[in-house]
């Protein structure tokens, strides 16, 4: 039997012959510059057939050249040299490449020991960092996919073994260098692109497992709305469905429990009607039982007489099966008002019927295909299932554990997912497994996770079914219960600037959270900077990921600017590039913004609706040209592939003491963008001394002093209008912290910008007096002699040991940290732990010294086994390579105090500074 049409992909697996060396045994296609699909096959039978992850081989066919010569073939392009010896099997001395622009050589065989990883189907029952599969990216600048085993789709449109004679190989070489984004984007080209998400998915989503009713969760909604937390999609878990049965275990159901929802499609219309979506959770393992209400009409569609009551198996296998699944179990529920499905699929990875079928892949492609059956876009939440799992998204990480570790490791997973493709997350935030759930001890964590879902690709809220976890916001002391609001509020306020994201992502095969190596590929700290990402191309955000400090009440986040001119996003703050550690209360939220990034904002966010807005807050950063197209269309249809859809260019012209913004009119269809909207731009880093002009034409403007924002106001702009906004003034910079020549701006009155800065440490170094714990009498002394030191009437840190007595240890770190670029980081979001010393300023009064002992504790007497000075420039020390010893690192600050870091590795191998 064959699949219905809709659940059978628009292939195009054949490629260009003009693409293809074929000899009697090989098989050579270039499909892009970068990446070549090398065969064996020795009956000379070549597969053409779609396989699982790669759809697409017909392409345009790249330029290369080929050549023959002492038994060796060569296939050449712009990207990578190929040699093999035709005819030959596989092997290390007949197959190798060299990579252009890295030089690095690949042979068959060969390990990817610099691989940068992938992703992992699940973190159920993992407690902090795991292990990552390989991903596509490497350091090596190659990689490569053996897609032998896959399987391929047949002629009914569903997938069968491959029949191919022993010894066939089918391998994909990715030679990309450090090209990791072209690397990407020929993923999507071969493998089919990442589908545009609908527009209120990027939303906050609530989810609890627990029986609510349809009652339990008006009310809650109600709740949500009344305390001004915007939530855009209702979770429904399992127990939708009726579960006490005496067919199984419960898990798997399909027939709503009247019980807790009398009214289904009323309750969905009253979902609906505030704004939210909402989708149930499925288990589908244990198929369709008698018990069900679908029963009847899907066992006689697969052929069984229902009066016998045997059940109908889960069979990813069978297209009659599958066929019945959607048409009568899903479909009927979708009819109800099910927006989309929660694929929670944890029963096994094969099928017994056919082996290599992954059920959790199945499910995944189909259930993608379906609903996109009626225009709608293939949307679903499901763990990951492998190569080629961009096409059905978001990927759920599975049931996480309530850590502090567990959350450092989401930022991580997340951005390098995006090395299969994988960019759309939703993590269980706050956790579901362990925890104390008390509001004081769990408060902290929750609000901490709950930024970074802000800031994540989803925002999906998440917990167990556990009576003493309660995740209302409201629940919470005041502290908590703001931070909570304030992340709520921002990631619906993130809504248009997300979207635009997920435009690109559509577009270009790029996720919105990026690891930062993906912009910076030659900087060797974009690979030792795993608990910081970009946010689609404007922003790079490293939120708190760990418990304040207990002397500091403080977290504690170091993070590394590429190079160029940073801002804080909040309080417009400028930044220098290199490493900085941060400290902050539970308001703080390390987000950034890189000079010239123009970043747009729902300046009204609200419950429910997140279409496109009818205020617009437009946020621009100074030092030089930007800009962004805003792009905006109905948020749920495929119409946009006709053109239905619209950019607003938002662009920046910088020259110094002038400014240039200029809002453009609507280009494309505008039928989903407001006639007129409201629109707040906000100029982050100026200084107030400023002249305003919109349209030629002088204007009014605000100074908000604490940011150093100007903001000027649009009111009722048409959008098929545009509009150039000017800001100018007479002073050398509009930058806040430029010389103004006039010695007002800088702490010790000579003018210069590093005075300003001088003056903005020294507020961070207040704000830090005002949390420490230590006595009280000591702040104004400590405020005094750090005032002396950031003017330079002081050379060193040595003051501080005066205070040695009453200062704890990491008082004093966090002190030198906030006046001085110095210090150290224990880097153990993820299973390969490092260490990073950094000294940009060259003080000698910062010192360290790293030991290594063999197992037992006492201290090698072999040369290099400890050593010790100022901290260096730069190093990073990878604690893999401290072989079969433990070891130690102590930093001394100016005899004040000390911290240090010990564990075991696996033998200390210096390599110098890293720069």
């Amino acid at each position: 039997m064959t699949l219905p049409d809709h659940l059978v992909p628009a292939f195009a697996p054949v490629a260009d012959e003009a693409a293809t060396v074929v000899g009697d045994t090989y098989r050579i296609t270039v499909l892009t510059p970068r990446v070549v699909r090398l065969e064996y096959a020795p009956d000379g039978a070549f597969e053409d057939r779609p396989s699982q992850a790669f759809w697409y081989r017909e392409r345009p066919v790249p330029d290369f050249e080929t050549a023959e010569g002492d038994d060796r073939l060569a296939v050449e392009t712009d990207a990578l040299r190929l040699e093999y010896v035709p005819g030959e099997p596989f092997a290390p001395d007949t197959l190798s490449a060299t990579v252009h622009g890295t030089d690095e050589e690949w042979s068959y065989g060969d390990e990817d020991d610099a691989n940068l990883g992938g992703t992992v189907r699940t973190l159920d029952r993992v407690e902090g960092a795991t292990a990552l599969g390989d991903g596509l990216l490497s350091r090596d600048g190659w990689a490569v996919v053996d897609d032998t085993d896959s399987l391929v789709f047949g002629e009914d449109g569903w997938v069968e073994p491959r029949d191919d004679a022993d010894g066939y190989e089918d391998l994909y070489l990715l030679g990309y260098g450090h090209d990791y984004l072209a690397c990407l984007s020929d993923l999507t080209a071969l493998s089919g692109d990442v589908p545009m998400v609908p527009r209120w998915a990027l939303g906050n989503w609530w989810s609890r497992y627990e029986a609510y009713s349809a009652a339990d969760l008006r009310e809650l909604i109600e709740r949500f709305r009344e305390e001004d937390l915007p939530l855009a999609v209702c979770v429904i878990d399992m127990d939708w469905h009726v579960t006490d049965t005496e067919y199984h275990g419960g898990w798997t159901g399909w027939t709503w429990n009247r019980d807790l929802f009398p009214d289904p499609p009323a309750f969905l219309d009253w979902l609906h009607d505030r704004g939210l979506r909402t989708t149930l959770n499925l288990h589908p393992a244990e198929g369709v039982h008698p018990h069900e209400a679908q029963y009847e009409d899907i066992a006689e569609h697969v052929g069984i007489d229902p009066a016998s009551e045997e059940p109908v198996e889960f069979d990813a296998s069978d297209t009659r099966f599958l066929e019945a699944y959607f048409e009568h179990v899903i479909h009927p529920l979708e009819s109800d008002g099910v927006d989309f499905w929660w694929i929670d699929w944890q029963q096994w990875e094969e099928s017994p019927e056919l082996p290599g079928l992954d059920p959790l892949w199945a499910l995944n492609h189909l259930h993608a295909l379906d609903r996109a059956r009626d225009g709608r876009r293939p949307f679903l939440l499901s763990r990951w299932g492998g190569l080629g799992g961009h096409r059905s998204p978001v990927g759920f990480s599975g049931d996480t554990y309530v850590s502090w570790g567990s959350l450092a490791f989401q930022p991580y997973l997340t951005a390098t997912g995006g090395n299969v493709g994988c960019g759309w997350w939703s993590h269980d935030i706050g956790g579901h497994f362990g925890g104390t759930g008390t509001p004081e001890g769990f408060g902290e964590l929750y609000a901490r996770w709950t930024q970074f879902g802000a800031l994540a690709p989803m925002n999906r809220i998440h917990t167990s079914k556990v009576e003493y976890i309660d995740k209302r916001p409201w629940t919470y002391p005041p502290t908590v219960r703001e931070a909570l609001g304030e992340a709520l509020r921002f990631r619906h306020a993130l809504v248009p600037y997300l979207y635009t994201m997920a435009r690109r992502y559509h577009e270009d095969g790029v996720p919105p959270v990026r690891p930062t190596y993906y912009h910076h590929p030659g900087a060797d700290l974009a690979y030792h900077s795993p608990g910081q990402y970009y946010l689609g191309s404007e922003l790079l955000a490293a939120p708190h990921t760990r418990a304040r400090g207990e002397a500091t009440n403080l977290a504690r986040r170091t993070v590394w600017l590429p190079g160029g001119d940073w801002f804080d996003f909040h309080t417009g703050e400028r930044y220098d590039a290199g490493l900085h550690a941060r400290y902050g209360d539970l308001s703080d939220v390390p987000l950034y913004a890189p000079a010239g990034a123009v970043v747009p904002l729902d300046a009204d966010p609200g419950f429910g609706d997140v279409g496109p807005p009818e205020r617009l807050r437009v946020v621009a950063f100074p030092g030089t040209d930007g800009g962004l197209d805003l792009y905006e269309d109905d948020g749920v249809s495929e119409a946009y592939r006709e053109g239905a859809s619209a950019t607003t260019t938002l662009a920046q012209r910088w020259a110094g003491d002038r400014l240039e913004f200029t809002v453009g009119a609507a280009a494309g269809d505008p039928t989903h963008v407001p006639d007129a909207r409201d629109v707040e731009l906000q100029f982050r880093g100026l200084r107030g001394d400023v002249t305003v002009e919109v349209g030629g034409t002088a204007a009014d403007h605000d100074y908000r002093e604490a940011t150093g924002t100007v903001v000027v106001s649009l009111a009722d702009r048409p959008t098929d209008e545009a509009v150039t906004v000017t800001v100018s003034t007479d002073a050398a910079s509009l930058l806040a912290d430029a010389d103004a020549g006039d010695g007002t701006d800088t702490v010790d009155g000579d003018g210069d910008a590093d005075g300003w800065r001088a003056d903005r440490r020294l507020e961070r170094f207040r704000a830090l007096l005002r949390h420490l714990e230590v006595p009280v009498r000591v702040k104004s002394p400590l405020d005094s002699h750090a005032a002396a030191f950031l003017a330079g009437d002081r050379d060193g840190l040595d003051w501080l040991a005066d205070f040695a007595e009453v200062l704890p240890d990491e008082a004093v770190r966090a002190m030198v940290e906030t006046l001085c670029d110095v210090g150290v980081e224990h880097l153990d979001e993820t299973e390969e732990e490092r260490l990073i010393l950094w000294n940009a300023e060259g003080r000698t009064d910062v010192t360290y010294r790293l030991t290594t002992f063999p197992r037992g504790g006492v201290p090698l007497a072999s040369e290099g086994t400890s050593r010790e000075g100022p901290l260096p420039e730069l190093e990073v020390i990878e604690l893999d390579d401290l072989s079969g010893s433990d070891w130690t690192l102590t930093v001394e600050y100016a005899g004040a105090g000390s911290v240090s870091f010990g564990g075991e590795g696996e033998a200390y191998r210096y390599d110098g500074d890293v720069d």
